[in-house]
Parts: structure tokens; sequence; C-alpha cells
């Protein structure tokens, strides 16, 4: 996540991008204002818009930190370091939200929360969808991987089947991963090649 300057500019914008990461992440966008930010960053203001022009910039770093940290290191190669299969990894995803379900910080999709918060026709709500979408793919790739029909359609029911557990674990159902995956063991063998 460099800018492209040196090491001290670099360090300043992983403060920021951290701050924004933990606020974000735990409160939404709304919630969390420049000053929070700058304050829990230890920035100064025009250090603060030297790297991020405004909020929104802030937002879809944010976002795009996000998706590697969470979607990419997290759930994706988790669920394909614990088993073998492509069928076993996905229903593995089940497995690591499980996990995150169980946390006493657990905070629900940050890509959902902003969606929701701005709107989708909003530049933060649109790249949120963006997100979204990227998740998909990784499911459809499993999909395809584990000779399933209609790979595209199979990884927008799942998608479905995610984003429910994940919202049904913010209600406070802690076993709301669980649930999706003994349904989701059912769409596998519904889909199958």
């Amino acid at each position: 996540m460099q800018n492209g300057g040196s090491g001290p500019v670099s360090g300043v914008r992983e403060r920021i991008l951290d701050a924004a990461y933990e606020l974000f992440s735990r409160r939404g966008v709304r919630d969390v204002g420049v000053n929070e930010l700058i304050s829990r960053s230890g920035v100064a203001k025009a250090s603060f818009y030297r790297h991020f022009a405004s909020k929104d910039e802030l937002v879809l770093a944010f976002l795009e930190l996000r998706d590697q940290r969470w979607t990419v290191e997290k759930i994706i190669t988790e669920a394909r370091r614990r088993v073998a299969s492509p069928e076993e990894q996905l229903l593995a995803i089940f497995d690591v939200f499980a996990d995150w379900f169980a946390r006493d910080d657990f905070e629900a999709c940050s890509f959902v929360i902003i969606l929701l918060e701005m709107g989708p026709d909003h530049p933060l709500g649109q790249a949120s969808i963006d997100y979204l979408a990227k998740i998909r793919t990784h499911v459809q790739l499993l999909a395809e991987e584990a000779g399933l029909r209609d790979p595209e359609n199979f990884s927008r029911s799942w998608h479905i089947l995610m984003k429910g557990s994940i919202v049904s674990a913010a209600e406070g159902d802690r076993a709301a991963a669980g649930r999706s995956r003994e349904m989701a063991g059912w769409l596998i063998a519904h889909s199958g090649g």
C-alpha cells in the first residue's frame, strides 16, 4: 500500500490506513469523522490530506485493504489451506466464518455495511458492490474447480448463504455459520457436475 514515496511517507499512509481499518471495520463510515481518524493515526491534518484528498478516498483505500486482508488472506486462503478438495474448500469458508463469529471483536462485513450506509448509487456503495462481486468470483473459481454446474449462478446462491450467515451472526446467532454450512452442503449436492 505504498504511494511511491519514501519510507516515512508510506509509514504515515500506513498509520492512517491502520486507524481507518480499525475504525471503519468496527463502526462503518458515517460514524467516523476525519478528525477522529487524524487523532487515532497520530498525524497532522496536512499529512492526512497529503495522503488522502478526502475521506471517500481513504474509504476506497480501506475497502481495497479489507479485500486483501480479509477476503483473500483470511477467508479464501484459510479455506484452501484447511482442506484439499475444492468442494471441501467451499464448505471450509463456513468453518472460517464460525471462527470469526466466535470472536469477541466480530465486526460483520464492511462491504455490506458501507453499501447500506452509502447506497448503491454512491461511489463508495458502488465500490462495495464491486468488492462483493470479487468475493463471488473467488467462489465461482472454487465451483469451477469442483466441477459444479453453472458456477456463476452457484456462486450467487453461495454468496447469499455467506452474507446471510454474517447478518445472522451480527444479530447474535453465533451458530449461523454451522447452519449455513448445512445448507451449503445441500447446494453443492444439487449442483454436482
